[in-house]
C-alpha cells in the first residue's frame, strides 16, 4: 500500500520501515546505509519518519548531510517553491499541478508573442481571444486551486496572477465588447475609439502596473531558481515595453509604437521558451525520464530561515 506525495511513490509508515522515492540518486556512503538510507541506480530510499520531516521541516533536514539536502532540492524542484516552512499538514494525495499551470501560461504567451511579431502574416488578437479567456486561465486556475490545497504558497500566487492577467487581457481584445466605443469621435477621426489617445493611454497604464506587479514577483523568484527568475524578469520588461508602445500610439507615434511592440513581443517569445523548458523539465521528472534539466538553484545563496510556523 502506498500513496503519492509530490509525484513520488511513498510507502505508508505503518506498512513498512522505509519509503521509496524514485529520484536521481545522490551519493550514499556506508554511514548513510547504517542510518537507513540506501540507493540503487533509479531509486533512493529513506525511513518514512524522515521523509515526513523533509516535507514539514525541510531546513532541519538540510542541516543533516549533503546527500539528504540533494534529495530535498529535487523534491522542491518539481514545484518551483521557495524552501520555507508553513503551517498545518499538506494534503499530499494529489498530482503535481505546477506543469499544468505552466502549459496554460506558455500556450498563451507563445501565441500572443508570435501574433505581435507578425509570424506568418498574423495580425490582430481577436481570432485567438479564446486562448486568453479559456485555455490559459482555466489551466492556470485549476493549478492555482491545487497549489493552494497542497500548501504551495508561491506557485499558488504565480498561477493566480497569470490567471487574472490573461482573463483581463482577453476581455480587452474581445471585439463584441466594443471597449473603445466611449472614445469614438463623431468627426470620424477615431471611428472605433481604439486608436484614440484616451483609450491607449489607459491600456498603457494597465500594462505599466502589471509590469510592476510582475517585477515584484521577480524579486521573490530570486529565492527559487534561475529559470524562474529569468522568466519573471523578462516578462516584466516585456510588459513595460508594450506599455510604452501603447503610450506612443496615444501620442500618434506609430513607428515608435511598432518598435516597442516588436521588442516587447520578442522578449515574450523568449519567455515562452523558458516556460516550455521549465515545464518539460518538471514533466520529465514526473514521468521518470532519464533526463534532468538544470534550473539553476538559487536557494543555496540565501541564509537558512529555520522558523517553524505554528498552526492554530
Amino acid at each position: 500500500m502506498s500513496k503519492h506525495t509530490y509525484g513520488i511513490s511513498v510507502a505508508e509508515a505503518h506498512y513498512g520501515p522505509a519509503s521509496t522515492h524514485t529520484l536521481t540518486p545522490c551519493h550514499t556512503s556506508d554511514a548513510d546505509v547504517e542510518k537507513g538510507f540506501g540507493k540503487t541506480e533509479t531509486t533512493v530510499s529513506m525511513p518514512a519518519e524522515l521523509f515526513e520531516k523533509v516535507l514539514s521541516r525541510p531546513f532541519e533536514v538540510l542541516a543533516l548531510r549533503d546527500n539528504q539536502a540533494c534529495l530535498l532540492t529535487q523534491l522542491f524542484k518539481l514545484y518551483l517553491n521557495p524552501k520555507v516552512s508553513h503551517a498545518g499538514n499538506n494534503k499530499h494525495g494529489f498530482a503535481n499541478p505546477t506543469p499544468l499551470g505552466f502549459v496554460g501560461f506558455v500556450i498563451s504567451t507563445f501565441t500572443f508573442s508570435m501574433i505581435l511579431l507578425g509570424f506568418g502574416g498574423a495580425s490582430g488578437l481577436s481570432p485567438v481571444v479564446g486562448i486568453f479567456l479559456f485555455t490559459g486561465p482555466v489551466l492556470l486556475f485549476v493549478a492555482m486551486i491545487f497549489e493552494w490545497i497542497m500548501g504551495n504558497f508561491f506557485p499558488m500566487m504565480v498561477m493566480g496572477l497569470f490567471t487574472v492577467f490573461w482573463l483581463s487581457f482577453g476581455l480587452l481584445n474581445l471585439p463584441t465588447l466594443e471597449l473603445g466605443s466611449p472614445f469614438a469621435t463623431p468627426d470620424g477621426k477615431y471611428p472605433t475609439g481604439l486608436t484614440s489617445q484616451g483609450y491607449n493611454a489607459a491600456v498603457a497604464l494597465y500594462l505599466l502596473v502589471w509590469g510592476f506587479a510582475l517585477f515584484t514577483f521577480f524579486i521573490f523568484t530570486l529565492k527559487v531558481n534561475f529559470v524562474f527568475a529569468a522568466l519573471f524578469f523578462i516578462v516584466s520588461i516585456g510588459a513595460w515595453l508594450l506599455s510604452a508602445a501603447y503610450f506612443k500610439v496615444s501620442n500618434g507615434d506609430y513607428a515608435g509604437a511598432m518598435v516597442c511592440q516588436k521588442a516587447g513581443a520578442s522578449l515574450l517569445f523568449v519567455d515562452g521558451i523558458l516556460g516550455w523548458y521549465a515545464c518539460f523539465g518538471m514533466m520529465a521528472a514526473e514521468m521518470r525520464l532519464p533526463l534532468s534539466l538544470p534550473l539553476g538553484d538559487l536557494s543555496r545563496f540565501w541564509p537558512v530561515t529555520n522558523v517553524d510556523v505554528k498552526s492554530e
